[in-house]
């Protein structure tokens, strides 16, 4: 169903690198999609899974151009707080009323919805034509990305907001009932389980031979892949809702008691704390990093941007809300949306604004961008495609 799109806010120059003193409470919320209208295409990248690849980095591989404007508009049935996928022209979104939805890229028409008895928190992921998420009753679902028909189910005994991530057989996740699941990727079979000490919110990442996860017991546990056993640990000290992003030796997470974090996963050693010197709230978004670049955002209503082997402020954005969305890196642009509604893109290198669009309803869930597009959600369920601005000429031409 085709909703109408709201206007966008001008351009704004030099704006940023300000801070703010104020933060929103904390609260849940939802994400609206965002995805373009540039034609698939084989150079195009993909955006198959939360935060984009198994590292977790929030590095986009395919990068929009700058100047970006809606395509098209879809209403899921209730409010959206996880990320969409990107997969071979179709976009794949969760909603709160139970329903998988998926979408044609190109337009935003349904092509199929499966249902769930329970809300769906879990981002899905993509892998080999089969879509996988779980559900607030502690279902994991796997369901043909095709057809949208289920090929197989898994019961956990707590809800499931971790989103899927993957080895060359094996899918992962996290769940409400203490434990991190491997599970075969055709079968569903379990072949083996973690327990922890809290729930564990978090995606897993993946790096080597290894599954890298944080939680709300406060740890940081890299898990052998082969076995399931655990390879190392260490404690955090605070409890995580964050993925780590991971990026060559580093393992980058926020925490609930203010602070970004750096670990070395290879030798389990934390090497850098941050927390900004006058605000006290806690990170619930997850960072996208590389070479040049940590970023993330704060329930203190700013974006961080703070240099990876040291952990020193690069620069902060401030903006109207909390941002539990977390942000994506895309060339020499980061993309990161706002609890006030606003879809911002920054310039990696000073935090200056380049382009800004109002979404006109808070949003929770991250930014999905592959295969030409940018898709992003809203707490009021809407699924917005945005993708290049076109010139009036082509416009009137349909081209």
């Amino acid at each position: 169903m085709n909703a109408p799109i709201p206007e966008p806010i001008r351009r704004a120059e030099g704006v940023g690198n300000t801070v703010s003193r104020c933060a929103l409470p904390i609260v849940g919320a939802c994400a609206v999609l965002i995805a373009g209208l540039l034609p698939t295409s084989a150079a195009f990248a993909d955006w198959p899974q939360f935060r984009g690849d198994p590292a977790l980095s929030g590095v986009a591989s395919d990068v929009p151009e700058a100047a970006l404007e809606p395509a098209w508009t879809f209403e899921a049935g209730d409010a959206i707080e996880s990320t969409a996928a990107i997969s071979a022209g179709s976009v794949f979104v969760a909603s709160l009323d139970g329903t998988l939805y998926a979408l044609k890229l190109a337009d935003g028409s349904l092509l199929w919805k499966y249902s769930t008895e329970a809300e769906i928190k879990s981002s899905p992921s993509v892998r080999e034509g089969l879509v996988y998420f779980g559900d607030e009753s502690g279902i994991f679902h796997a369901v043909d990305a095709a057809t949208g028909r289920l090929r197989w189910k898994f019961e956990t005994d707590g809800g499931i907001t971790s989103s899927a991530n993957f080895t060359e057989s094996l899918v992962l996740f996290g769940s409400y009932d203490q434990f991190l699941y491997a599970l075969d990727r055709s079968s569903g079979e379990l072949r083996w389980k973690v327990e922890t000490e809290g729930y564990v919110h978090a995606s897993p990442a993946v790096a080597g031979n290894y599954a890298l996860v944080s939680g709300c017991d406060g740890f940081f546990r890299k898990i052998d892949l082969r076995n399931g056993t655990e390879a190392g640990k260490l404690q955090l000290g605070s409890y995580v809702a964050s993925s780590m992003a991971v990026h060559e030796d580093f393992a980058f997470t926020g925490t609930f008691d203010n602070e970004v974090l750096a670990v070395n996963w290879k030798t389990e050693e934390l090497v850098w704390r941050y927390s900004h010197p006058e605000r006290t709230f806690p990170f619930y978004s997850s960072p996208a990093a590389n070479d040049k670049i940590v970023v993330i955002g704060g329930r203190d209503k700013l974006v961080h941007a703070l240099y990876p082997t040291s952990g020193k402020t690069r620069w902060t954005f401030s903006t109207r809300g909390r941002i539990d969305a977390s942000p994506v890196i895309a060339g020499d642009r980061v993309y990161v949306a706002s609890g006030s509604g606003d879809l911002l893109a920054l310039a990696v290198a000073d935090g200056s604004e380049i382009w800004r669009y109002d979404m006109t309803a808070p949003i929770t869930a991250s930014p999905a961008v592959g295969e030409g597009h940018l898709v992003l959600g809203t707490d009021d369920g809407l699924v917005v495609a945005f993708g290049a601005k076109r010139n009036r000429a082509e416009s009137r031409s349909g081209s």
